[in-house]
């Protein structure tokens, strides 16, 4: 393996950004699904689903019906993917069709907007307001609005889960120690526990980190073995400050669902699939904090998606 140089460790923080900025995935390895007959709504019926416990194809409505019995799904998406967001859509919309009580949570609003977000859904804000001080995406009008407004309809609380961006970028640049810094009332705003374990999640990670950090001109070569070490060493630190910032966002989504599972009640959390596909990141954050609770992951994959290792379920168009 060729020794880092200075220029490989600069260009680490570069590609780590844009993973603060808006969590990538992996597309994965090519496999063919035949989709199943449905009898769906047009909206749940444009949808191919696989179960991957049955290891076939099913109809949208049995993912829905599963979906309708779980505490917490989560809805892992590629953010500029239309399919993604017609099913998350066509989820709310089946929930409802069913009676069923919801919490929609997202990773696309951070915990500090949370009381301009309970504002608009209560009609004490405007929508103007909301997208003058809740920093939404810049795609919020076309694929988030319609959850939101489906949830206003509905009564559904809306929970804002992640950690506010600065806060992320705060301990990318100094790690977790520099959470230690902060006032309380902001420190409030990512999750009272934060782990960083040396599992499947971080090796993950660290993969599609070291990969995104590879592409580009190539190094040169470093000018002694001392030098070498130190390049070594500073993309190490970098990108250990990189998975903690990582971890400061999986830990504050998972506590913020955990705050509000219920008996009775769905909570639909949409997220980026590098959070919850394999069950990792946010969903195995959540179940050490709800380890009793039936937990559900979706993810919306490219056609030809490796459907066995991304969630319970497998979307993908028709």
């Amino acid at each position: 393996m060729p020794s880092p140089s200075r220029r490989h460790a600069r260009a680490l923080p570069a590609a780590a950004l844009l993973l603060l900025a808006a969590c990538v995935s992996a597309t994965p390895a090519a496999t063919s699904v035949t989709p199943a007959p449905s009898s769906d709504t047009p909206a749940a019926a444009a949808l191919a689903v696989v179960d991957t416990r049955l290891g076939r194809a099913v109809a949208p409505s049995a993912m829905h019906d599963a979906i309708a019995g779980a505490d917490v799904v989560f809805v892992g998406e590629r953010h500029d993917d239309p399919v993604a967001h017609r099913t998350e859509l066509a989820v709310l919309e089946e929930l409802g069709r069913r009676g069923r009580r919801v919490v929609l949570a997202l990773e696309m609003f951070e915990r500090d907007v949370q009381p301009l977000l309970d504002a608009y859904l209560a009609g004490r804000a405007t929508e103007a307001e909301l997208l003058a001080g809740a920093r939404p995406w810049p795609n919020y009008a076309a694929d988030y609005r319609p959850l939101v407004e489906l949830a206003r309809a509905r009564g559904w609380p809306v929970v804002a889960s992640n950690a506010p961006r600065p806060l992320a970028s705060l301990v990318a640049r100094g790690g977790l120690a520099a959470l230690d810094t902060l006032p309380a009332p902001t420190r409030r705003t990512v999750a009272a526990e934060l782990r960083c374990p040396e599992d499947a999640y971080r090796a993950k990670f660290v993969a599609l980190m070291g990969g995104a950090a590879s592409h580009g001109a190539p190094p040169a070569a470093p000018t002694s073995a001392a030098a070498a070490d130190s390049a070594r060493a500073a993309a190490a630190a970098s990108l250990q400050r990189f998975y903690e910032a990582q971890c400061v966002k999986d830990e504050t989504m998972a506590e913020s669902v955990a705050a509000v599972v219920a008996p009775g009640v769905t909570v639909v959390h949409v997220n980026g699939s590098f959070h919850s596909d394999e069950g990792l990141g946010t969903v195995d954050r959540l179940r050490r904090r709800r380890p009793e609770a039936r937990v559900l992951v979706v993810s919306v994959a490219p056609r030809g998606a490796d459907a066995a290792r991304l969630g319970d379920y497998v979307v993908t168009g028709r």
